[in-house]
């Protein structure tokens, strides 16, 4: 039991006995002198520690001080996994039809591959216990443990003792560690592990995760049914803070047009089912695979030019509907799942992610590419990034015959915005000032000093419509739009279908060095001293950064 348990629990116990007194006996003790030595409540160190906001409460300062130390180098409470039990029971979370559900005996054999970088030890353990746990061992034939250049000195002898353990306890089962001398990326880690697979399938995890029982067969028999289908579990989440598991349901594995995962909603054709233990389609995966290793294979493995982090998965995904296969998530399969509160290998994701997209656009995505550069608001041409060698990649994409990218659109993932009417973009530029959405929640946009980030992304359109603080990578979505109520002086940001509901002017006129014109009300978008107005038009310009076509 928990400290944090035993206090509550002590506390019930209080509170029972304290009821059963009667009022002149409940404030005996009040009168009898207080001990010595009786402890002082701690007092909480760190207050602004997300680590702390609903676990610790009953810690010691010292005990808070390590438990933060332990937050801040890992980006979970390795404190409490280094109390917790390494077989510890999970809820069962899956879809009530699951539990009913019969699987072959006789199913292709798996290797399980597990991604690290100094990752704390209980937390690998944990997901080993769980692996031999809960996946029968007429199945299971190897784990194997990718080390991507661990500095911990716990992840070399003491972790090499523990799968020795393992392996005593479980005769059959093998347990591999491969150790690259340098930091190489989740990419090539996962190549790693997948190289040294022997078993018929190859489940590749990341470390810090723990298998729910019955994880294994859902999605062996959905191989076994179709070698070319790339299956998924549902991952549970389990909290950074107090390792709390909390239900996830069954959802696809999206993407938006910078690359970054997200999940969605299923196609409609899967409610229409009423049956959410059935596995639904998904347009990626998030990185936690499940697949048949010959096949793995014939399409390339996974592309070991992608660098540290981010972007790779969804090249993945996107190769595996292009070159003959497809993607499913078996909902009656289910892994609990650590979300980080930060990376402390990778402060900033957004560099390497960025890169990692415009290496797979460049290979993947034909002349729909460079809605990778609007994305991230890079320019098309001459952006000074370095993708690598794209070479081998594209002449696997011809040997393997693969499908153009707008099949993949139309037949795969046609909630994905085409942005085929955007002819310019970047930041909208008067002298050195820039329209910024101004604050939100809020309908203002603001002239603000130029510094191109987020809040400065305009997108024009060929209609004539100017987005204002980025721009929607998916159809369900809407833009916002810069818009001229024509009753005061104020440039307005709404919604688009909403500004035009509301009868505001959404489309100017526009030409690159020259004035914005709200075509409905005649009145122009312009700075008087450092504010954005809309006004008598007095012949102010405005430029553009980046121009896609001329219009």
């Amino acid at each position: 039991m928990l400290m944090d348990e035993r206090e509550i629990f002590k506390d019930q116990k209080f509170v029972a006995s304290f009821a059963k007194l009667k009022p002149e006996q409940r404030h005996q003790d009040d009168q009898k002198p207080k001990p010595q030595n009786e402890e002082k409540k701690a007092s909480r160190l760190f207050p602004d520690s997300t680590l702390f906001k609903s676990w610790g409460k009953t810690l010691s300062e010292e005990d808070q001080k390590e438990a933060q130390a332990l937050f801040e180098k890992y980006g979970y409470n390795v404190f409490l996994s280094d109390r917790l039990p390494l077989n510890r029971s999970l809820p069962d979370t899956r879809e009530a039809k699951c539990m009913s559900k019969k699987y072959p005996k006789e199913l292709p054999s798996i290797a399980v591959v597990l991604i690290y970088l100094d990752e704390a030890l209980s937390i690998i353990k944990r997901a080993i216990h769980s692996i031999v746990d809960r996946t029968p061992g007429h199945l299971l034939k190897e784990i194997i443990l990718v080390d991507d250049n661990s500095s911990n000195d716990d992840l070399k002898k003491d972790l090499e003792v523990y799968v020795k353990s393992i392996e005593a306890q479980n005769p059959g089962l093998q347990i591999i560690i491969v150790k690259h001398t340098e930091s190489l990326g989740l990419a090539q880690a996962r190549n790693s592990g997948f190289r040294a697979a022997t078993a018929d399938v190859v489940a590749i995890l990341d470390a810090h995760i723990e298998v729910h029982k019955e994880w294994a067969e859902p999605l062996l028999t959905r191989i076994k049914e179709n070698r070319t289908v790339v299956v998924s579990p549902v991952f549970d989440r389990v909290n950074y803070y107090d390792l709390e598991v909390v239900r996830y349901p069954p959802s696809a594995h999206a993407f938006d047009w910078a690359l970054w995962c997200m999940y969605e909603s299923f196609r409609p054709e899967w409610y229409n089912h009423k049956d959410p233990s059935l596995p639904g389609t998904s347009p990626s995966v998030m990185g936690i695979l499940v697949v048949d290793r010959k096949f793995l294979g014939e399409i390339g493995g996974l592309d070991g030019g992608m660098k540290v982090y981010g972007g790779e998965n969804v090249e993945l995904g996107i190769r595996i509907w292009l070159c003959g296969g497809s993607i499913e998530i078996i909902p009656c399969s289910k892994i609990a799942h650590i979300e980080r509160r930060h990376k402390p290998y990778l402060p900033n994701l957004s560099l390497a992610v960025k890169r990692n997209a415009l290496r797979a656009a460049e290979i993947w995505m034909d002349e729909y590419k460079s809605n990778v550069n609007l994305a991230w608001n890079i320019p098309i041409k001459d952006h000074g990034i370095d993708i690598g060698d794209v070479s081998e990649r594209k002449s696997l994409r011809e040997k393997l015959k693969c499908r153009p990218f707008k099949w993949y659109l139309d037949n795969v993932y046609p909630q994905l915005e085409t942005w085929e009417n955007i002819v310019a973009y970047g930041g909208n530029v008067d002298a050195n000032r820039c329209i910024d959405q101004g604050p939100v929640p809020g309908h203002t946009p603001i002239a603000y000093e130029c510094y191109y980030y987020g809040p400065q992304h305009t997108y024009y359109t060929s209609k004539g419509e100017l987005y204002i603080g980025g721009i929607k990578s998916h159809k369900y979505n809407d833009n916002r739009c810069l818009a001229d109520s024509g009753e005061d002086s104020v440039p307005d940001l709404y919604n688009c279908k909403e500004a035009v509901k509301k009868g505001m002017g959404i489309l100017w006129s526009f030409t690159q060095g020259k004035e914005l014109k709200n075509r409905k009300t005649k009145r122009c978008l312009e700075v008087m001293e450092h504010n954005l107005v809309i006004q008598n038009c007095t012949s102010q310009t405005w430029e553009i950064q980046n121009i896609i076509r001329s219009f």
